[in-house]
């Protein structure tokens, strides 16, 4: 005599407990390989902010707003953000004009000619920040290389070093690759039949150029330009080595009032009012542009 088959809804709710068995033991698997990262991110990342908040926001008795309102209180500290975004605004805008041609001529010339470029770039990428900045306090010294080529054709000695040529010099020569990076990665995806198409259709290589490549490769324009800026924003080294009085930016205040001042309440304060400025840019970005386009290219 055969076993009576178990009924329909029985064995349902058996696969339907198996089932969920199995996605638990799935979801506690993912939550162990995720908590190592989760415990770094931690330790290195959310307990540093919480601890530059919590001092920014403390005083002799307790909480307090008076670092914020000291900050208020003396405009100068407004006057060295504007320095601040003025410079990275500036070399963001410069690495622009460089980056893209050069992102361009890497696309489409030949592998020997782009091997050599890649080298120069990767060279600049790899070289200690500070071995870069002493070799343009080289460079642009009074009797530097520079000066001495521009005295040669009767230019006649300037003034390039401790001033704000000198600051934008440094800043554009150290995040360049990065704005290279960035738009090559998206003109390498451009479909190169569609330059073709544009030209069968009549269109010369300047109008296929404007109308399809580059509205094709903006996506990268705007990825590249945002992190030069936010790079830009909290550069030390270079701006402290290169610049003069007046190009101080908001970083080597800081650095200042940690150093020398021990102020760790007001340096905090500057910190976190940095970091809410570059996060309102960030936001307005993805309002008006979105964050889509930094990740993928309008094909």
């Amino acid at each position: 005599m055969q076993p009576a088959l178990a009924p329909i809804p029985a064995a349902e709710e058996r696969l339907s407990a198996a089932l969920a068995a199995r996605r638990g033991t799935r979801s506690s698997r993912t939550i162990l390989l995720i908590l190592p990262a989760l415990l770094f991110l931690g330790l290195f990342f959310a307990y540093p902010m919480i601890d530059i908040v919590m001092r920014s926001l403390s005083g002799a008795g307790g909480f307090s707003l008076a670092h914020y309102g000291r900050l208020v209180a003396h405009p100068i500290y407004f006057r060295v953000f504007q320095i601040t975004f003025e410079i990275a605004l500036t070399v963001t805008i410069v690495t622009l004009l460089f980056g893209y041609p050069l992102a361009y001529v890497l696309v489409h010339c030949g592998r020997l000619a782009a091997g050599a470029i890649w080298a120069c770039i990767l060279l600049s990428l790899f070289t200690n920040i500070l071995v870069r900045t002493y070799a343009w306090m080289i460079l642009l010294a009074p009797d530097g290389v520079i000066n001495q080529l521009l005295g040669a054709v009767g230019l006649g000695h300037q003034k390039l070093l401790f001033n704000r040529f000198a600051v934008l010099v440094g800043m554009t020569y150290a995040l360049l690759p990065y704005m290279v990076l960035t738009l090559y990665s998206v003109m390498r995806g451009i479909d190169g039949t569609l330059l073709q198409a544009a030209r069968n259709l009549g269109a010369g290589g300047g109008r296929a150029f404007w109308h399809v490549f580059l509205p094709l490769s903006l996506p990268g324009v705007v990825g590249g330009s945002l992190l030069v800026f936010i790079l830009a924003v909290g550069y030390f080294i270079t701006p402290r080595l290169l610049g003069g009085a007046g190009d101080q930016m908001i970083a080597m205040v800081i650095e200042e009032q940690v150093e020398l001042g021990m102020d760790w309440g007001f340096a905090s304060a500057l910190a976190i009012l940095l970091l809410l400025l570059t996060l309102a840019g960030f936001l307005l970005y993805s309002r008006f542009v979105g964050l889509k386009s930094l990740f993928e290219s309008k094909l």
